[in-house]
């Protein structure tokens, strides 16, 4: 029974982390989805991409499930997950998106949380169904976390979805962040830890 609790909480949290991450592509333009945002290149149909790619090898091939489109070896991951070409569109992004997350939802709905996978990239190989998704719930949650931050930079919306998101106003936020650099400027003066 508890087995049953876990994979449905784990199952329905992953469920809602993707769509929030899908989402943060509404609205923007083709240059804005694509553009690097960081030092490092980070951007938002990147991160769906990457995503797209090891929710497919987690939750698919790890469990001997192969998924049906073509992926890189793991052997020659070269970051190449984190980004898009120019001949790569948005849709066929979002579209590997829901097709990894089909796969991984068959996976997750016809194994136990017990099922045996391997992980040759690992090195501690054997895993468990259930380690599995609280590692792709994980990596999903951490750069849904990514795409919040870089959406917020781009055009200032923040939310999960639309139906929750708070409408913007410039003044209120900043008055806001104008009372958090008051607190913060006293940490640059004499005496202030380095």
């Amino acid at each position: 029974m508890i087995d049953d609790f876990a994979k449905d909480y784990l199952h329905g949290q992953l469920e809602v982390t993707r769509r929030a991450l899908v989402w943060k592509l509404d609205g923007l333009s083709e240059y804005d989805v694509r553009r690097p945002l960081t030092a490092t290149g980070t951007n938002l149909l990147g991160l769906v991409k990457h995503m797209a790619t090891w929710e497919a090898r987690y939750l698919g091939e790890v469990f001997d499930r192969p998924f049906p489109d073509p992926l890189p070896r793991w052997q020659d991951a070269d970051g190449s997950d984190l980004w898009v070409t120019r001949d790569e569109t948005r849709e066929q992004i979002i579209g590997f998106y829901q097709r990894a997350w089909e796969h991984a939802d068959a996976t997750i709905r016809e194994l136990p949380l017990d099922a045996p996978g391997q992980v040759p990239w690992w090195p501690r190989p054997g895993v468990k169904l259930f380690a599995m998704m609280v590692h792709i719930l994980q990596d999903t949650t951490r750069h849904a976390g990514h795409a919040d931050i870089l959406r917020e930079q781009l055009d200032g919306r923040t939310g999960v979805t639309a139906e929750y998101e708070e409408q913007i106003d410039p003044p209120a936020r900043a008055a806001h962040r104008a009372m958090i650099e008051r607190a913060a400027q006293p940490a640059t003066g004499p005496g202030a830890a380095p």
